[in-house]
């Protein structure tokens, strides 16, 4: 585990929330000059806890507007097949997260749709193409109420 100062948590909780904010500003925020700002924030990419940086689009401004919660259950479990299915999951342009888990089923699917029609289309020309699919069940989100791309800093 990786020591985190009081000023590394500030300076990850500033580029949490804006990401694209400058060196100086960024610097600033946290009580630092610009330059020992920089390597501190060179120092947590290096070490892996700032894994990337990313673009976030409103999804209904590119035509899907809806999220739907997908349960997949496999016919098979060797792996042979969680590859191949996690593999063509990580193809479809609709999948923002997949997460293959414990439970009842095997994989948990969020996918962004336009409406039951963007739904059904998602559903017969691209995840049931997959083979190996036994079973799904959905659910359609009515409000996001919490959206993190990462954990937050302590």
């Amino acid at each position: 585990m990786i020591e985190l100062d009081a000023i590394d948590l500030k300076i990850l909780r500033e580029l949490q929330g804006a990401a694209r904010i400058s060196n100086r500003e960024l610097a600033d925020r946290v009580g630092l000059s610009p330059s020992p700002c920089w390597s501190r924030v060179r120092r947590l990419e290096r070490e892996g806890v700032i894994a990337g940086y990313v673009t976030v689009f409103d999804q209904a401004a590119l035509g899907r507007p809806d999220t739907v919660v997908v349960e997949v259950t496999l016919d098979r479990h060797d792996d042979d097949m969680l590859d191949r299915f996690g593999a063509a999951l990580a193809d479809l342009p609709e999948v923002i997260e997949a997460h293959l888990v414990t439970g009842d089923y095997d994989y948990l699917v969020i996918a962004a749709v336009a409406g039951t029609e963007g739904y059904e289309r998602f559903l017969r020309e691209r995840l049931y193409r997959i083979p190996g699919i036994r079973h799904s069940r959905s659910s359609f989100s009515l409000r996001c109420l919490k959206r993190s791309f990462s954990v937050g800093p302590a």
